[in-house]
C-alpha cells in the first residue's frame, strides 16, 4: 500500500469508530441517570449531601456520565478498528495473536476502574473528611465535586492498568522490547512513586497501597514483553529457515531447469512465510 492508501485506510477506520461513538453516546444518554443512582448508593456516596452549587452542576454530571460510558462502550470496536489498521504489516501468527489483545485491555480497564472504584477512592474520601471534621470545617461540596473527584481517581488507575497489554501490543508491533523496560525500570518506579503520592491522601499508608499494585503492573509489563520477544525471535528464526529452503530448493529447481517462477523467484510454500505486507 502506498502511503496515500494508509492515509485513507485510516480514515476509514477513524470514521467507523467515531460512528459508533455517537450512536454510544445517544444510548449513554438513556442510561446515565440510572447509573448515577446506582452509585449513589455506595456507602461513601450516602455520607454525601448531593447539593448543587451552580445551575449547570447537574447537567455537567449527566454529560460526563453519558460521555463515560460512551468511551467503554466504543474501547473495543476502537481496538478491533486499530488491529484491523495494522494487521497488514503483520504475520499471520502475529496477527492472531494480536486480537487476543482486546479482551484483555477492556478485562483490565474494568478490573483497574473497579480497583480504584471498591478499594482506593473510598479510602480517600474518608481520610479526607476526617482531616475537615479534625479543622472543624463543614462539608461544602455536593455532586459536581463529587463524581468529578470519583473519575479523577478511578479514570488514571484503570488506564495505567494497561501497561501489561500496552507492552505486549508494542512488542508485537515491534516498537518496544523487554531490554528498553528494564533499562528504564528506575525511572519507571520514580514515576509510579509520584503517580501514587498524586492520587493518594498525603500519608504513607495509601501511597503504598497504591504504589504496590503499580510496581506489580510494570514489572507483568516486564514479564509479557519478554515473553511475546521471545517468542518472536522464535518466529523469526523459523521463518528465515523456511525462507532459506526454499532458497535451496528454488536454486536446485534452477539447475534442474525447472524454475519454479518467472525471473526464478522462490514460490512460498504457505502464508506464514511470506514477508509482512506494507
Amino acid at each position: 500500500m502506498s502511503y496515500l492508501d494508509h492515509l485513507m485506510e485510516l480514515r476509514r477506520r477513524v470514521m467507523r469508530v467515531l460512528l459508533f461513538f455517537l450512536a454510544a453516546l445517544v444510548l449513554g444518554f438513556f442510561v446515565a441517570q440510572p447509573v448515577v443512582e446506582m452509585l449513589k448508593t455506595h456507602d461513601v456516596a450516602k455520607e454525601i449531601p448531593w447539593f448543587v452549587f451552580n445551575l449547570t452542576d447537574a447537567l455537567r454530571v449527566y454529560m460526563q456520565f453519558a460521555f463515560l460510558i460512551a468511551v467503554l462502550l466504543t474501547l473495543p470496536v476502537a481496538l478491533y478498528q486499530l488491529w484491523r489498521f495494522v494487521a497488514p504489516g503483520l504475520y499471520p501468527e502475529e496477527r492472531r495473536a494480536a486480537l487476543l489483545y482486546i479482551p484483555l485491555a477492556v478485562g483490565l480497564f474494568v478490573l483497574g476502574a473497579a480497583f480504584a472504584y471498591f478499594a482506593l477512592f473510598p479510602l480517600i474520601v474518608r481520610f479526607l473528611k476526617s482531616v475537615a471534621e479534625n479543622m472543624g470545617a463543614t462539608p461544602a461540596y455536593g455532586m459536581a465535586q463529587y463524581f468529578g473527584f470519583l473519575f479523577n481517581v478511578v479514570i488514571p488507575v484503570a488506564v495505567l492498568f494497561e501497561l501489561p497489554v500496552l507492552s505486549m501490543f508494542l512488542t508485537r508491533l515491534r516498537i518496544l522490547n523487554p531490554l528498553v523496560l528494564r533499562k528504564f525500570r528506575r525511572l519507571a518506579y520514580l514515576v509510579l512513586v509520584v503517580v501514587a503520592v498524586v492520587i493518594t491522601p498525603p500519608d504513607i499508608v495509601s501511597a503504598v497501597l497504591v504504589y504496590a499494585p503499580l510496581v506489580l503492573l510494570y514489572e507483568i509489563a516486564v514479564w509479557s514483553s519478554t515473553v511475546v520477544w521471545h517468542k518472536q525471535q522464535r518466529e523469526d528464526a523459523e521463518r528465515e529457515a523456511r525462507w532459506q529452503e526454499e532458497e535451496r530448493a528454488a536454486e536446485e529447481a534452477r539447475r534442474d531447469g525447472a524454475p519454479p517462477g518467472q525471473d526464478g523467484a522462490p514460490v512460498y510454500q504457505s502464508e506464514e512465510s511470506l514477508p509482512p505486507e506494507g
